[in-house]
């Protein structure tokens, strides 16, 4: 790929939850990542491709899903649903993170079935981006009788997430433990289910086996959709430094209890965010543009800030080069702007007002996906391909 210029944007939301806000109107795009930020002298003597006019809207990196149970393709077994994964492209959503692919009508439940499941969903998402998601699929589901060699061997085949922990045979933290070891000596990151049950099969899991268990990520700390009492949700924010997953399909006290806490005790970088769908639920296209909503709306939480639980947040914690603008970084990115007709005057200060903001542009690895959301209001500023 050539070179893309973004210009005249209003503001730049960084994804960096230490610096939410970086100075310049102008983003230089080469070889699919960002090459250059800045004021519009950046740009000088670059031969762009392609130029986009963000017309004063703000752009932001892409966000993630951290919480998705996903079928091989774009189909929701779950809920009988297809090309949900491009709904959420036009919510602005690039990443998407296999909390296990528990939803597969048949799942195999034995140690070489489940390996296999996953090295297959892992391929296949990495073979075909439905509508260009990046999908990191294929997180495998815990099941008794696996051993160390068994995640060795996925491991050499890609596989490089476990899902969350709890909804395969292996739930007792006594039998977990020992596999979030061998996970973690071969460079897996761990979810663990927290909460009231979910789905037929699923136990539910306190905050005393979850620290036990000592997983990478708190899988929706605000239920999914049940979640835990306060006092557990105070021993897990207090006693651990996990990453703690707000989800769309959860508890939406719990989940204003956990931004105001964490705002508090200057946790704010533990959160990210996911939809825990398909689910019950059902599908919620635009699940993470409403996460950002009710944690800044409600939980008073600075848009800029919760952009950042998830952009930047999630990327750290699964260590991808992605949700954060900065040179080097992969060009995923979202131009959007306040609704018509809100309040507000910035997609941050509409986040902060509770308003939807309008999607324009979606962008990834600096090839333009989308531009006009299906599915968020019209901007008042719509950034254009030039």
């Amino acid at each position: 790929m050539g070179s893309t210029i973004i210009k005249n944007i209003g503001m730049i939301l960084s994804g960096d939850i230490e610096h939410p806000v970086l100075d310049g109107d102008t983003i230089v795009i080469t070889d699919k990542k960002i090459a250059a930020v800045g004021n519009s002298s950046v740009a000088d003597g670059v031969e762009a491709d392609k130029v986009i006019d963000a017309a004063g809207a703000t752009v932001a990196p892409g966000f993630f899903d951290t919480h998705v149970h996903t079928t091989i393709g774009d189909y929701a077994h779950r809920q009988f649903a297809s090309n949900f994964i491009e709904g959420e492209l036009h919510g602005g959503v690039t990443t998407i993170i296999s909390a296990g692919e528990c939803h597969m009508p048949g799942r195999p439940k034995d140690p070489a079935g489940t390996k296999a499941l996953a090295i297959l969903a892992h391929k296949s998402f990495a073979a075909l981006r439905p509508a260009g998601v990046k999908v990191h699929g294929g997180s495998v589901i815990l099941e008794k009788g696996m051993t160390e060699q068994d995640f060795i061997d996925l491991k050499e085949q890609g596989v490089w997430t476990v899902g969350e922990i709890g909804l395969g045979s292996v739930k007792d933290p006594a039998d977990a433990a020992p596999m979030v070891e061998w996970a973690h000596k071969h460079g897996f990151k761990v979810q663990m289910h927290t909460g009231g049950t979910s789905i037929p099969g699923s136990s539910t899991v306190t905050a005393e086996q979850v620290m036990a268990t000592k997983p990478d990520v708190i899988s929706h700390i605000n239920g999914g959709p049940t979640a835990v009492p306060l006092h557990e949700v105070d021993k897990l924010m207090d006693e651990t430094e996990f990453a703690m997953e707000i989800v769309q399909c959860g508890n939406p006290k719990v989940t204003d209890y956990v931004a105001r806490r964490a705002q508090e005790k200057g946790q704010l970088g533990r959160i990210i965010f996911g939809n825990d769908a398909p689910s019950g639920t059902g599908i919620i296209p635009l699940g993470i543009l409403r996460n950002i909503c009710q944690v800044s709306s409600v939980s008073g939480i600075p848009g800029a800030q919760a952009v950042c639980m998830a952009t930047g947040n999630s990327a750290k914690v699964y260590g991808l080069n992605t949700g954060v603008i900065a040179v080097g970084r992969e060009a995923d990115l979202v131009c959007m702007d306040a609704p018509m007709g809100s309040v507000a005057n910035t997609a941050a200060e509409a986040f902060e007002c509770g308003d939807i903001p309008g999607i324009s542009i979606v962008l990834i690895d600096g090839e333009v996906k989308v531009t006009k959301s299906r599915n968020t209001p019209p901007c008042k500023r719509a950034a254009k391909v030039v």
